[in-house]
């Protein structure tokens, strides 16, 4: 059974840091894109970051490019979203999902697995 288990998210001030895992069960991240996605209370489920771990591909969306870094622990078969700077505008459901297509981005209706998601509360 695939798993993927997102945790980390939790109440942060504006200007804080917070770091989400993704830890990966049932599939090697080697051979998936992973994702993250938000969603926030009213609005669609946005794109975030995407990491191809087996050959270093990212993507990150305008909104967070340069604030936030994906990297991944192959050993630990686990994905990671560091979260820089955080706005009040960050505040939503992260989710972190698998995609056996790439390259990065990968289109959310693409990926094959979900995790279930950790709330993310920035603070002004």
């Amino acid at each position: 059974e695939v798993q993927l288990q997102a945790s980390g998210g939790g109440l942060v001030q504006a200007g804080g840091s917070l770091r989400l895992s993704c830890v990966a069960s049932g599939l090697s991240i080697d051979d998936y894109a992973i994702s993250w996605f938000r969603q926030a209370p009213g609005k669609e489920r946005e794109a975030v970051s995407c990491l191809v771990s087996r050959d270093g591909d990212t993507h990150h969306a305008d909104s967070v490019g340069g604030r936030f870094i994906i990297s991944a622990d192959n050993a630990k078969n686990t994905v990671y979203l560091q979260m820089t700077s955080l706005k009040v505008e960050d505040t939503a459901v992260y989710y972190c999902a698998a995609s056996r297509i790439g390259p990065c981005p990968v289109a959310a209706g693409w990926h094959d697995y979900w995790g279930q998601g950790t709330q993310v509360t920035v603070s002004s």
